[in-house]
């Protein structure tokens, strides 16, 4: 094999583990396989989202029905605004709950969808009314803490 032959296979193997890593960095940030697919948008309001993030995915069931595409302040309520953008091949009921959830213990956070039992629909544009925050590790354990504090000051003579 000479010199020139060697070089090509050199630079094609390297240019596949180029195009890998490429992958794999799309894939964990939520960029690779955009669904271009017929989508409608939904809102909801939430006190707090916790470290959720624009493209987060929306479930339901396990199964990625969406993702968030905006999160924004509501600076007259004092409530972050989250649209998203939910695959329109999915119908969920008006009394729909969704609630921010977290994979694992310390995982990424996503919007996870509690489908309801009424006859109407959201459509496009609509706002789901019953939602739950963000469940914030630091403040369960500060929590935690200041009462175990307290139940300590309280047992003192």
């Amino acid at each position: 094999m000479n010199r020139l032959t060697l070089d090509l296979w050199v630079g094609f193997f390297v240019a596949i583990g180029l195009a890998s890593l490429v992958f794999l960095a799309l894939k964990v940030a939520n960029l690779g396989g955009a669904n271009t697919g017929e989508t409608y948008r939904l809102e909801a309001k939430f006190d707090n989202i916790g470290s959720l993030k624009i493209r987060a995915p929306v479930k339901c069931a396990g199964v990625v029905v969406g993702r968030v595409s905006e999160i924004r302040f509501d600076s007259d309520n004092y409530v972050a605004l989250v649209d998203m953008k939910i695959d329109s091949r999915y119908k969920f009921p008006r009394d729909t709950f969704s609630s921010i959830l977290t994979s694992g213990l310390l995982g990424e956070q996503y919007i996870g969808f509690d489908v309801g039992g009424d006859a109407e629909v959201l459509k496009n544009g609509d706002v789901i009314k019953k939602t739950q925050s963000a469940v914030v590790i630091e403040k369960l354990i500060s929590e935690f803490m200041f009462n175990k504090a307290a139940e300590a000051g309280d047992k003192q003579p």
